[in-house]
């Protein structure tokens, strides 16, 4: 599962079960014009730690996401 910011869709959060425990990735995606490519800010294992994450690297919150499909 991903979610993407509305506004311009370069700061991702991917969520992956591992070990039976949900695993959140913030990661941050340059345009194709700057040589694309990722940068994955962190991992955490909770909602509340994925707000923290967020509120300390991106100008997001939670309600800004939304699921890529």
């Amino acid at each position: 599962m991903e979610w993407r910011c509305g506004c311009c869709g370069r700061w991702r959060v991917t969520v992956e079960l591992v070990r039976g425990r949900h695993r959140y990735r913030l990661v941050h995606r340059y345009p194709d014009r700057f040589g694309g490519g990722k940068n994955v800010l962190g991992e955490v294992g909770t909602v509340a730690e994925l707000t923290d994450l967020l509120r300390r690297h991106t100008p997001l919150d939670l309600a800004d996401l939304r699921e890529a499909g």
